[in-house]
């Protein structure tokens, strides 16, 4: 069965870049998320659009995936792409795989599912300030997950002597089965109705399990969030997953971050931008301002003469970089106020400003500062 496309799951372009991804799987993800959204099928949703948003926003993976498709990410066979050689069918795992995943096996396949597997990944969502987005943070969160069952040790059984192989598989979980088509006769294998695909039958199950191994328990989890994660990335925790099978290593915990915006800062990648209000008097004689940045006040010096919407940088004023110590800066974004309900002194100076007239800005200029001067003694 062919699977969606990623790009089209999030409904981008093959050429979208990193930030219209992230878009895009911030809006789905806010729409197919099953707190919020109860229609059937939502959770399945929600999680296709997370698998593709896990492969698109990391770059090696999108490579691989523009390149292969789904098998350049998911895999096929032991090999692998570039593994390949002429006894894994160049990188696609061997011949039987092949078969054994269109048609469940061809020509008595010995391929079993009674081995150690992998558990279940558990994915959730946290919601983060924008102050420990910036800085990192320590959270508890607590998850319901499968864990081993510590009194059998995950066998299902109540003793060693309850587990036996199963008599109808011979303990290989695979159960084979001959069909007559236009090809011939095609063998395909199905999961043993006995064992469930686990080899084993138990005689007499553990009490504390019922034979399943596993038990759903709540957990904490300590999470150590990483200084500056920023909204729609996620952390991995190996090994916080469900449990695995058969003695297979317990899955993964995929965390996803909302973080809440800031009412004064707002972020793009590493840097910071804020807009700061002046005044009309200080954007034309100057002035030395006291202003927030994530890292503490600082004081920006105001040229006179200043137009609305100039940019200042404050340099290593932003948020450190998740792959090395790398600091953005923070960017001042300066807007000329308008006065309003103007007392008679204000009215005054402003009267007399507009009857300043002159065609050299200078000029014009050191006349508006000598009536600042004047009115402000």
């Amino acid at each position: 069965m062919s699977q969606k496309d990623y790009y089209d799951i999030l409904n981008v372009g093959k050429s979208a870049n990193d930030d219209e991804i992230k878009r895009a799987y911030r809006k789905l993800a806010k729409q197919y998320h099953p707190d919020v959204n109860k229609e059937p099928g939502s959770e399945e949703k929600f999680k296709e659009v997370q698998k593709a948003y896990e492969v698109l926003s990391d770059a090696d993976k999108r490579a691989a995936y523009d390149r292969f498709g789904h098998a350049g990410v998911d895999g096929v066979g032991s090999g692998g792409f570039g593994q390949g050689g002429f006894g894994d069918f160049g990188g696609f795992g061997d011949v039987g795989d092949i078969f054994e995943q269109f048609f469940g096996g061809f020509g008595g396949s010995s391929r079993k599912n009674s081995g150690p597997r992998k558990g279940e990944d558990i994915r959730i969502q946290m919601t983060i300030t924008f102050e420990e987005a910036c800085f990192g943070v320590q959270k508890e969160i607590k998850l319901q997950r499968e864990e081993e069952c510590t009194r059998c040790g995950g066998t299902g059984a109540k003793s060693k002597n309850d587990v036996t192989t199963c008599s109808r598989c011979k303990g290989r979980g695979v159960v084979t089965s001959v069909q007559q088509s236009i090809l011939g006769r095609v063998q395909t294998q199905h999961e043993c109705p006995d064992c469930h695909g686990s080899g084993k039958k138990i005689k007499n199950k553990c009490s504390e399990c019922g034979g399943i191994g596993k038990k759903r328990q709540s957990s904490t989890i300590k999470v150590k969030i990483p200084e500056g994660i920023d909204d729609g990335q996620q952390i991995r925790l190996s090994g916080k997953g469900n449990a695995g099978v058969n003695g297979g290593p317990v899955g993964d915990l995929y965390i996803y971050f909302n973080v809440t915006p800031d009412d004064f800062f707002v972020r793009e990648g590493n840097n910071i931008y804020c807009e700061l209000p002046i005044t009309f008097s200080q954007a034309a004689l100057g002035a030395e301002i006291e202003i927030p940045t994530i890292h503490g006040k600082v004081k920006l010096n105001i040229p006179s003469g200043t137009q609305s919407q100039t940019k200042f940088k404050l340099k290593n004023k932003g948020v450190k970089s998740l792959r090395n110590n790398y600091l953005g800066d923070q960017y001042v974004i300066v807007k000329i106020i308008t006065p309003k309900n103007l007392n008679s002194k204000q009215k005054a100076l402003f009267e007399e400003l507009s009857t300043i007239e002159s065609t050299n800005d200078d000029t014009i200029f050191e006349k508006i500062k000598n009536v600042f001067k004047r009115f402000t003694k």
